[in-house]
């Protein structure tokens, strides 16, 4: 079977794949790695946007908040595919992606340029929920872990991109557009791919055998269904996952401001850091991955979490100079893994039929979590000052993500029927 051949030997899933598998994972995980770029270029061009549009200070995080609104509209289109098919919708979805970034490009105010990250948002969350779904459903009990490390990684390597772009955003003509216009064109060639993407086997073996006449009340028993079988997993994982997104969203989102407002780089010099750092972070997600495989979910996300925690909170610390590129490497490597780690339980606790619907649970109170926090992060700036100590205090809930790993099952080497009785 292939195994991706390609990859380092330390790098490469833990249990063989067929060329189906192969097949789905790079053109799920390439159309992470253009989400990554595109959902990153507002944090790396943060101060550029605001000088465009005059966008003050302690509004800057407010405006995330509201591109993270596009989440409710998002969550509606990933539970749809538990009704009609993960293929239909992830054809939706890169294709919307596409088309709202390049308008974001051509933006002349600010409400034009949240409106046209909003829809891409909408079809972005989408996007990363229904790739979550889809490795999962496809890819061998033995090597999922190491399959969200992958999305992670490639998700990782799309932001490295950006960043390698945006070290040239007073060179483009246009500016901070032109990454915009950049990222929108791999898009409209990965849609065009996507034609060969087949529906998961599972999915197609559940469709066969429930046949739903009508959509929305299929969508309401589904949901009914889903809190009456699985209470304590779906409140357990999605306790886990505000906690874990209202503390490090923030963070992660305005970090490459804080470098630029605080620190004194430059956007070459950010590159420099974000280019080298994220290939390290990003081997770093594979490996976690795979040893989350071999020793269990639950004490590798457990400590992953809990790393991010710390190295954001030491990141925003004013530290000496020589320790922000380190603190920025590990950081990061924590919240990506983490999260993927995290979307991984979303997926592996539930049946096939309700597992579109959890992820879009997860990424939802995830996103919305985060929201309110960029929001606070506004009123915090305001009262201490400063972004750095705004963001340590909002880190104050990733204890709470800890305590819920504790009480979640255990999936890892259990095939996903075994982990639904």
């Amino acid at each position: 079977p292939a195994r991706l051949a390609w990859l380092p030997p330390g790098l490469r899933p833990p249990a063989g794949m067929t060329w189906r598998q192969e097949r789905v994972f790079l053109l799920v995980g390439v159309a992470a790695l253009f989400a990554g770029y595109d959902l990153n270029v507002y944090g790396l061009a943060i101060p550029q946007i605001q000088q465009s549009f005059h966008i003050p200070e302690n509004q800057v995080a407010l405006i995330v908040a509201y591109f993270r609104l596009a989440a409710l509209i998002a969550l509606v289109i990933c539970a749809s595919a538990d009704l009609v098919g993960r293929r239909r919708l992830l054809l939706i979805t890169i294709l919307g992606q596409a088309i709202a970034t390049l308008a974001t490009a051509f933006a002349d105010n600010s409400t034009q340029f949240v409106w046209a990250q909003f829809c891409t948002r909408i079809f972005g969350y989408a996007e990363e929920m229904l790739c979550f779904v889809v490795v999962a459903e496809e890819v061998a009990a033995a090597a999922r872990g190491w399959a969200s490390g992958g999305l992670s990684a490639m998700y990782y390597t799309g932001a490295g991109l950006a960043s390698l772009v945006f070290a040239a955003v007073n060179l483009l003509p246009f500016g901070w557009r032109a990454i915009y216009v950049i990222g929108a064109v791999p898009l409209f060639l990965v849609a065009y791919l996507r034609r060969r993407l087949p529906e998961t086997k599972r999915f197609a073996a559940q469709e066969g055998l429930h046949k739903i006449r009508s959509k929305w009340a299929g969508g309401l028993s589904l949901l009914r269904d889903l809190l009456r079988q699985y209470p304590g997993r779906i409140a357990i994982i999605l306790i886990a996952v505000a906690a874990f997104g209202f503390g490090v969203s923030s963070a992660s989102v305005l970090s490459a401001k804080y470098l630029q407002t605080a620190e004194g780089y430059t956007p070459g010099q950010i590159t420099l850091l974000f280019i080298p750092g994220g290939l390290i972070g990003l081997v770093l997600t594979i490996l976690a991955g795979r040893l989350s495989d071999r020793i269990g979910r639950r004490p590798v996300t457990f400590a992953i979490v809990a790393f991010a925690g710390c190295a954001f909170a030491l990141f925003y610390a004013r530290v000496p100079g020589f320790l922000l590129p380190p603190l920025w490497v590990l950081s990061f490597f924590g919240f990506f893994a983490g999260d993927a780690l995290l979307a991984g339980f979303a997926m592996e606790i539930v049946p096939t039929r309700y597992r579109a619907t959890v992820s879009g649970l997860r990424y939802l109170v995830e996103i919305l979590a985060g929201a309110a926090a960029l929001a606070l992060e506004g009123r915090l700036y305001d009262h201490f000052q400063g972004h750095g100590p705004a963001i340590q205090a909002l880190l104050l809930t990733v204890p709470v993500t800890l305590a819920a790993i504790l009480f979640l099952p255990e999936p890892a080497g259990k095939t996903l029927e075994e982990m639904a009785t």
